[in-house]
């Protein structure tokens, strides 16, 4: 069963809908695409393709039009360090360096509290520990210090706190024109998970009221699904 879209989920997808549209659409027609987006939103992530996704064999439960986008940002971006917190099996850790390898340039830096896959890729550095630990956090610093251009992704704890301490840790190392995602915004009714309680969207939206070093990049959900509503941040160049 599907609920009624609300108001700002509605003009979210609006306006990504304009922006890739030159002509002008009718308020129902543009409520329709909004709607079959969402239930189709929702039917991808609850009809098993979650976790029945994967890259060269390793499960990444990314949507693919999400995996199309990063593939974008690396390729203008082309970051020297791609800081991942929540490795799980490592699909994403080995995307990420695959895309470097495509690049010729980049490398990695994934996080988890325990080591349940090991990423077998050169570019890939495993860390094992909560990504909010001083340890941790010392030790993507240091590695920070010596790239020029950094994008994080905080793929973690999905409860509204903790997202907002890894933003508020992790921010600081996105290098000014470079993105800091924050992914699964689409639980707690973003569509999906109505009942999950606040999340990483949650986080953002309190994030945002007192940073604004960061600003949504609606661009960045061309293709209207993404499980990422709201969670392209691109740092400002000052």
């Amino acid at each position: 069963m599907f609920t009624v879209l609300g108001p700002r989920r509605f003009h979210r997808l609006i306006g990504a809908v304009r922006a890739r549209r030159s002509g002008r659409l009718a308020p129902e027609a543009l409520r329709s695409i909004a709607d079959v987006t969402d239930r189709f939103h929702v039917l991808s992530y609850t009809d098993g393709a979650l976790d029945n996704t994967f890259w060269f064999g390793l499960p990444i439960q990314k949507s693919p039009l999400d995996c199309w986008v990063y593939q974008e940002i690396l390729a203008e971006q082309k970051p020297d360090l791609i800081v991942e917190t929540g490795t799980y099996l490592g699909g994403s850790a080995l995307f990420f360096a695959h895309l470097c390898d495509l690049l010729g340039h980049g490398a990695v830096m994934t996080i988890d509290r325990q080591q349940r896959g090991t990423v077998d890729h050169p570019r890939v550095t495993q860390l094992t520990g909560d990504a909010l630990d001083p340890e941790i956090l010392s030790a993507v610093g240091a590695r920070v210090a010596n790239a020029k251009r950094v994008l994080v992704v905080l793929d973690d704890d999905h409860s509204a706190p903790h997202v907002l301490r890894e933003l508020a840790a992790y921010g600081p190392f996105v290098t000014p024109g470079s993105y800091l995602v924050v992914e699964d915004t689409d639980v707690n009714g973003h569509p999906v998970m109505p009942g999950h309680g606040p999340g990483p969207h949650e986080a953002v939206e309190e994030y945002l009221q007192t940073n604004d070093d960061f600003v949504i990049d609606h661009g960045r959900e061309k293709f209207l699904l993404t499980y990422f509503p709201d969670g392209w941040l691109r740092k400002r160049s000052r």
